[in-house]
């Protein structure tokens, strides 16, 4: 048994080499690789390795001192508190192509899973896995396992190619060759590597591409999902599509403003909807029920957001894809207020912006600055119940009341949540969202997981796309059903203009703190569209990128005072265009192949 590990782990270790390593490696024969295909465990193993290089909007969480915060903490959204988190670089502009530590992350980590997928694809033997459908008597999840595998794999694939060309935006593409066999690089094939990269926006349609031709070989949902919770299934390759072709057709990679770009991408997310509502099982909305006694049982709208994210994930509708569950206490000690202490200690780090909080609308459905009944002076009451499901501020009663920690949390200067040695608040919040309400005193584990791909993502990239191609009729149906969830007033009768800016509104607000705020600044454009710091000025606090803000309270704990003030951390970002819509390609891999060149700015 021992040499089997040891030449199954040598094998991953080949696929795990970084990109310039496979340029001068082919698959080192005296590993034996069919030693590895020829057992059915060791195939299996090799495939679930892959599935840990998924992107992971938590990862970060495992780095207390450099990373330790929400990767929003790179956008408007948030502002880590800790001085030494590499997010702060992003902020200012002051990383270069040979130290940038998100580069060289994620350039390797992409492209050592799309050659441990090609090298699966081509090593994998049906004979190995069996491959028996419903004419050999094998039906549900397992049938035709061979062709099961082969479509993970080759999905998985196209996730790296999405994941690298969101952060990268021009990358190679390591798919098939000209006869249709996974490209595994040998010396004798180097220039495969060696030759300009491809545009981002042929990327995307390649992925699209890509999906077309797989996405039913799949169940769309499995069977036992206890059992295949966390693998790959139809439903995924769907919606790798959807977000795909929405990518393309946005601003950054369409600057025409082509609408046969927009429709496919609409047509893409309305595709996933139709499949879905066809399902037994459909993914849906999740929503958390109480039982009232009198009228039986009703959805709860202030607790239906919030309990998307603590709830067990793998028994969660909504979820489509995401890395893996994790059982840890990372996260509430890293996002707690840093008042709470006892057994464990927190240390609260992601800081929501003012800016974010100004997004939450009335619950009249309208921004703050629209609405006459909105007052500053009392500026939590009466807003969309998202605002509390997410984010801890002034106020808000947080801790576990059996253990009498309960309490409302005080953010003032001279309050206990302000700010200690290691932990504290800049912007007068912190982070609601995926946190459970742990006792310090007696601390537990918990089971956490970021979703990559879930429900409400598939219902914004249908509105937003059918209103940019100009179907904004049929655009409303899509947004108001995630608003519904919460209880807000649907959207009608508005420009196609208004439109866009409440669904990217919308868009923030629900997907906050699960990695799309970054692309989604970047893929509209809205550094160029408000042009700089001070011309911003003007906009609301809540459509201003450049300049970031936090609420200062205070007063008493019982009559607390507001004011929004600029952030003392960042109260200006910097970002220069062109360089900073994506990141650099790691110097050290441009020395060696020359013909990737560099992202401009860099």
């Amino acid at each position: 048994m021992k040499s089997k590990i040891f030449i199954l782990t040598a094998l991953v270790g080949l696929a795990s080499a970084s990109c310039s390593d496979y340029l001068d490696k082919e698959v080192d024969r005296s590993l034996k690789a069919e030693n590895v295909f020829n057992k059915f465990d060791n195939t299996r193993g090799f495939l679930a390795n892959i599935y840990t290089y998924l992107p992971d909007a938590f990862v970060g969480y495992n780095d207390e001192q450099y990373r330790g915060a929400s990767r929003d903490c790179m956008t408007d959204n948030a502002i880590s508190y800790w001085n030494v988190h590499y997010y702060h670089g992003i902020q200012t502009d002051g990383f270069f192509a040979n130290n940038h530590p998100f580069a060289s992350t994620f350039w390797n980590n992409n492209y050592k899973a799309i050659r441990a997928c090609n090298i699966f694809m081509t090593y994998a033997s049906p004979d190995v896995i069996g491959n028996k459908g419903e004419a050999d008597g094998v039906t549900g999840d397992d049938a035709n396992l061979y062709d099961r595998y082969m479509a993970e794999a080759r999905i998985l694939r196209a996730i790296f190619h999405l994941d690298l060309a969101s952060w990268f935006g021009d990358v190679v593409v390591l798919g098939d060759d000209e006869d249709g066999n996974p490209i595994v690089l040998t010396p004798g094939e180097s220039s495969d590597l060696n030759r300009p990269r491809t545009n981002a926006a042929d990327v995307f349609k390649w992925i699209a591409d890509e999906m077309d031709a797989i996405k039913d070989n799949l169940p769309f949902r499995y069977s036992n999902e206890v059992e295949n919770w966390g693998r790959i299934n139809g439903a995924t390759a769907y919606a790798v599509k959807s977000r795909a072709l929405l990518y393309r057709a946005s601003k950054l990679h369409n600057p025409d403003g082509n609408t046969t770009w927009w429709k496919e991408a609409a047509d893409a997310a309305l595709d996933f909807i139709k499949k879905n509502a066809n399902q037994s099982n459909p993914y849906a909305l999740y929503t958390n029920s109480k039982v009232d006694e009198i009228n039986g049982c009703e959805l709860d709208p202030n607790a239906n957001y919030y309990n998307c994210f603590v709830s067990t994930p793998h028994l969660n509708p909504e979820y489509i894809i995401s890395r893996s569950e994790w059982t840890t206490r990372n996260i509430e000690r890293m996002l707690s207020p840093c008042g709470f202490t006892g057994a464990e200690k927190s240390i609260g780090r992601t800081n929501p912006t003012q800016n974010l909080v100004d997004c939450y609308e009335t619950v009249n459905g309208l921004p703050i600055d629209e609405d006459p009944t909105y007052d500053a002076a009392n500026p939590y009451a009466n807003r969309d119940p998202r605002l509390n499901q997410t984010i801890l501020h002034q106020g808000s009663i947080w801790g576990d009341a059996e253990q009498e920690e309960q309490r409302p949390v005080d953010v003032r200067p001279d309050g206990a949540d302000y700010q200690e040695l290691h932990g504290g608040t800049t912007t007068g919040y912190y982070t609601k969202k995926f946190l459970n309400n742990m006792s310090f005193k007696k601390a537990t584990n918990y089971v956490h997981a970021c979703p990559i791909f879930r429900y409400a993502e598939i219902l914004l990239n249908a509105a937003e796309a059918l209103n940019e191609a100009g179907s904004t009729g049929d655009a409303y149906e899509y947004v108001n059903q995630v608003r519904a969830r919460v209880g807000m007033p649907p959207y009608v009768g508005m420009s196609q203009d208004r439109l866009r800016e409440r669904i990217r509104n919308e868009r923030r607000i629900e997907l906050c703190f699960e990695d799309h705020r970054f692309f989604d600044e970047r893929r509209w454009m809205l550094f160029a569209e408000n042009g700089s710091a001070s011309a911003e000025k003007t906009k609301p606090v809540r459509q201003q990128v450049f300049n970031l803000y936090s609420m200062s309270v205070g007063g008493e704990a019982e009559a607390p005072t507001y004011s929004v003030v600029p952030n003392s951390m960042h109260n200006v970002r910097v970002f220069n265009a062109p360089k900073n819509y994506y990141f650099p390609i790691p110097e050290s891999e441009v020395k060696m192949v020359p013909s990737l060149g560099q992202n401009e700015g860099w």
